[in-house]
């Protein structure tokens, strides 16, 4: 693995113009990112909302916690099998109508999922809604990258992964609402609207992203002509002689950086998904009714996301990304074994939001890596199958919870199990370090 330094990314334009490459980047950052989060916002909430319809869902339809960590999890199998094709594309047609379309088809099947009648439809269209939604979250990472210079990105990432934080910050608690106001009415129970609330927007946001998103720099008629020209010229420096090269699928998929990367970030995902998709479960278990339920279940992700922009912002200022992520993955760690021990709500709370804040945090210096790691033509195949590989843990965490949970009764032995995840992830990223694969980004 080569070694990579941000010093040798982009300090050369930065030193030319270092306050007017940091206007041009806030003014991109101000005209992108603000869009793109409510689009991954809506993503993630229509992800992860099974999370609440199974609080009345999964007894009207009689599933067991085993099926319903099936189709929490099948979603992903859909998901990352197209995820690779799915960024070569975007590079080929542009973003704005390669995510319009992926957000229209998976605003279509979301809403479908209001008319789930029994277990094949349920996983069917879970699968489905992962096989639409394929390629939204690493199109866009890899769209950032065409507009973001290499030292700010972190601050990009992590602004954007915000969204999961928000979506369940915010999300919960107008889940909780939905189910407890809306039950009855249309002759429809509360959860089947709760899918055909929330998808809604989906559709709406991806209309409305054909038309304001812009594809490359040079085409952004909201920058003047010497800000086009300074932010290309940021952008150019930083690619590597070999940036016209074709890279292969299957050259990717075997690649040792990319598997290993892939892997670091399957450990993450496993607690994200692991904890998001069961964490409505496990708070009602304490005693709260949905609207309670929605709101505690906020609670981790709030924290979540205030650590979020300030370790990121950290890792750009310190310019080191390795040990950000790995530490932060340590912290869920933690949390997550803690939650295991713990009976009564307000510590069990504590803990769960502790894992929150580690799992959330580790995204944004992580997602720094792979357009380090993996530049020219190979960042658009690589960046989807390093998230390709981690999405499988998207399956792997919600199927091991809910499998333990049904086996022993208790979400304790699963949470405790689900904590080696982000472990080994942080020991791999340690290992990273010592074998010379220190990206700064700075």
């Amino acid at each position: 693995m080569d070694a990579v330094s941000s010093e040798n990314l982009a300090s050369a334009p930065c030193r030319a113009a270092p306050a007017a490459a940091e206007l041009v980047v806030a003014k991109t950052t101000r005209r992108l990112l603000p869009f793109l989060v409510a689009c991954f916002f809506v993503a993630y909430l229509d992800r992860v909302n099974i999370g609440f319809a199974a609080l009345t869902m999964n007894k009207e339809l009689g599933f067991s916690p085993t099926v319903y960590g099936w189709g929490a999890g099948v979603f992903f199998f859909g998901y990352c099998l197209l995820e690779a094709p799915s960024n070569v594309i975007l590079e080929r047609v542009g973003a704005r109508l390669w995510i319009a379309r992926i957000m229209v088809s998976w605003g279509i099947i979301s809403a479908a999922m209001g008319l789930v009648w029994n277990d094949a439809s349920f996983l069917a269209l879970r699968f489905l809604l992962g096989a639409a939604e394929a390629g939204f979250s690493p199109g866009v990472i890899l769209y950032l990258t065409y507009w973001l210079p290499a030292p700010y990105r972190a601050r990009g990432f992590g602004m954007f992964l915000l969204a999961l934080p928000l979506a369940t910050a915010i999300g919960a608690p107008l889940s909780g609402l939905v189910l407890s106001t809306m039950d009855g009415v249309a002759g429809a129970s509360a959860w089947r609207w709760l899918f055909f609330i929330e998808a809604a927007p989906a559709i709406l946001l991806g209309v409305a992203a054909y038309f304001y998103l812009t594809d490359k720099p040079q085409d952004a008629g909201w920058l003047d002509p010497q800000e086009r020209n300074l932010l290309q010229g940021l952008l150019e420096n930083e690619k590597p002689h070999d940036a016209g090269k074709h890279e292969s699928l299957w050259r990717m998929l075997l690649d040792a950086t990319t598997v290993r990367l892939g892997l670091i970030y399957f450990g993450v995902v496993a607690a994200l998904y692991g904890l998001g998709f069961w964490l409505p479960q496990i708070v009602s278990g304490f005693g709260y009714d949905p609207v309670g339920a929605g709101m505690v279940t906020a609670l981790p992700y709030v924290c979540g996301g205030v650590a979020m922009a300030l370790w990121s912002r950290r890792s750009d200022r310190r310019g080191e990304r390795i040990l950000h992520t790995a530490s932060a993955a340590v912290l869920a760690a933690a949390g997550l074994a803690a939650a295991a021990f713990f009976k009564t709500p307000l510590p069990a709370i504590v803990a769960l939001t502790t894992a929150s804040v580690g799992t959330l945090a580790a995204m944004p210096p992580f997602w720094t890596l792979p357009p380090a790691l993996l530049r020219g033509s190979a960042a658009a195949i690589g960046i989807a199958m390093v998230n390709s590989i981690g999405n499988l843990a998207g399956f792997f965490g919600p199927y091991l919870v809910g499998w333990i949970k049904e086996t022993t009764g208790e979400f304790s032995y699963a949470l405790l199990a689900l904590s080696a995840a982000p472990l080994i992830s942080a020991a791999m990223l340690i290992a990273m370090r010592r074998d010379g694969g220190r990206p700064k980004g700075r």
